[in-house]
């Protein structure tokens, strides 16, 4: 593509964004918009493979349990950073935090038909073969996951089961980790504050470049980077198809309602 049909892009998507929601939203440069990943990646990338294991020696419980609530913690704090470096940059950005504002800075509105124009209503039904997709693509085998790291083999482990036995503590502690990794966290931060930012540099490729930064941004988790693709891909394309950033959250969301379903139930 070329740097004029970038520009060109750039600019149908800042008029319609300026028609919708009066809301300029800036186009970051190339430096930024890895600045940003790295403000996200290399902090979990250090709590997770650095910090865990030295808060996991202070911590106390039967084999992998000391490592199991050292990364619930670990990963928990990252998460949250990446909420509060969200609120840092659209405070710079638009010089406000009212709800009206933020909404559009961050594309948290119902999502609209590319076709009709049409918003909400009817629209929100994508939101099903998107799950279904999103769901699919865990199908992807991981690359070999430590066994001092696989949270499916420690929540059916016994030791696991009997560790999070009317563990309503912990519990609480992972709903909060949950609902900043789909919710506040990543999904705010990739699909909400960088992918309508990017467009300037990547034109229309950068739902495509949005989801390979959020694949490479899992330097904590890296046996999963594989699956995670697909899966950016699912989120990013019809996020900035349909211009919410809401899809993203709702599908991927799936994800931490399953866990927790399982957990909840463990502990109960």
């Amino acid at each position: 593509m070329t740097p004029s049909h970038q520009l060109a892009e750039s600019a149908t998507s800042s008029r319609a964004g300026s028609a919708d929601t009066r809301v300029e939203v800036t186009q970051y440069p190339l430096g930024m918009i890895l600045a940003v990943w790295a403000a996200a990646a290399i902090p979990m990338g250090v709590l997770a493979w650095l910090i865990a294991p030295l808060l996991a020696d202070r911590l106390t419980g039967p084999g992998n349990v000391p490592m199991a609530k050292a990364i619930f913690i670990c990963l928990t704090i990252g998460l949250i950073w990446q909420f509060v470096l969200v609120v840092i940059l659209v405070r710079r950005e638009q010089r406000s935090l009212r709800w009206a504002t933020v909404r559009e800075a961050l594309w948290l509105r119902p999502p609209r038909s590319p076709r009709t124009g049409r918003r909400g209503g009817r629209v929100w039904l994508i939101l099903l073969p998107l799950t279904v997709l999103f769901w699919a693509g865990g199908l992807i085998p991981s690359l070999g996951i430590p066994a001092d790291r696989d949270l499916a083999l420690f929540l059916q482990s016994e030791i696991g089961q009997a560790f999070l036995e009317g563990a309503w503590g912990w519990f609480a502690l992972s709903a909060v980790m949950w609902i900043f990794n789909t919710v506040l966290g990543e999904e705010l931060l990739f699909r909400g504050l960088l992918l309508p930012r990017m467009n300037g540099v990547f034109g229309r490729g950068d739902w495509a470049a949005n989801g390979i930064l959020f694949a490479a941004y899992h330097l904590h988790m890296p046996w999963n980077m594989p699956a995670i693709l697909l899966d950016a891909f699912i989120l990013s394309y019809p996020t900035k198809r349909y211009r919410s950033a809401w899809i993203g959250i709702v599908v991927h969301s799936t994800q931490s309602l399953f866990f927790g379903a399982m957990v909840l139930a463990l502990v109960l």
